[in-house]
């Protein structure tokens, strides 16, 4: 499990605690996103914390919405918000990779509540492969779009952030039937990479955990083929719909949740 300072960790669940009571919820699983739980973090690198939570019964019955996400601005590197758990699993029905990331985060600051666990259950067993591919095609393709073709090198970051949505499509090519690992070094595993292209990852890996986040690599051809190519081939991965039975299931744990 990658590591996170006690101090860092310390400050994080202060945090949390302190959002919960303010707020009146009750937080059902707070993990790392970003950089940190990704792999490939920099010295420099905030920590995103990110929290599903659940509110009172009456403040789903309110004439005027709470609304459904908790945000607190980014303080000394920490960005700490959440999702409550009717917007969770409406971005789940959408198939949104998100939500699958941060239940697969390898990174956590306090133990899941049961709830977690049907709700990982319920992403495997459901979720469409294609729609993940295309969220992570576009992701990618996105930051492509800001490499400077001109330059000599490349920012590590930029390289990273098109790398794993690309490492991402590259898996579910290969196996449908698994949503992706979160982080970099479970992809490399399940993605069959050829061994030089996975040394050079690694040099790009321990490069940024000793530089700020901006350092400059030089660029690899072989590399940006294998990102480039694996992000036009999200249709190639199979769908796998059935939108009826998962939202009655995605209804009936929400609803147990609430006890109604």
């Amino acid at each position: 499990m990658p590591d996170i300072a006690p101090e860092a960790r310390a400050e994080i669940e202060r945090r949390l605690n302190a959002i919960a009571e303010e707020e009146g919820i009750r937080i059902l699983m707070a993990v790392e996103s970003g950089s940190r739980a990704w792999g490939f973090p920099s010295p420099d690198s905030d920590y995103d914390a990110r929290f599903i939570y659940v509110r009172p019964v009456r403040d789903y019955l309110r004439l005027t919405p709470v609304r459904d996400v908790v945000e607190r601005p980014i303080v000394d590197l920490f960005d700490v918000n959440g999702w409550d758990i009717d917007k969770t699993l409406g971005l789940l029905l959408n198939h949104n990779a998100v939500v699958a990331e941060w239940i697969n985060s390898p990174i956590r600051y306090q133990p899941d509540d049961p709830v977690i666990a049907r709700l990982a259950e319920l992403a495997d067993r459901h979720f469409n492969p294609r729609g993940y591919a295309r969220h992570y095609a576009s992701l990618g393709q996105n930051n492509v779009a800001r490499w400077d073709e001109s330059a000599g090198t490349l920012s590590v970051k930029r390289y990273f952030y098109a790398l794993r949505p690309a490492l991402c499509v590259r898996a579910l090519r290969m196996n449908p039937a698994a949503r992706p690992p979160m982080a970099l070094q479970g992809l490399m595993a399940a993605t069959d990479l050829p061994p030089a292209l996975a040394n050079l990852i690694e040099e790009l890996v321990a490069l940024k955990a000793e530089t700020k986040e901006a350092a400059p690599a030089t660029r690899s051809r072989e590399l940006e083929t294998l990102i480039t190519g694996e992000l036009t081939r999200a249709e190639d991965v199979p769908e796998r719909l059935d939108p009826a039975r998962f939202a009655a299931k995605a209804e009936a744990l929400l609803y147990d949740l609430l006890g109604v």
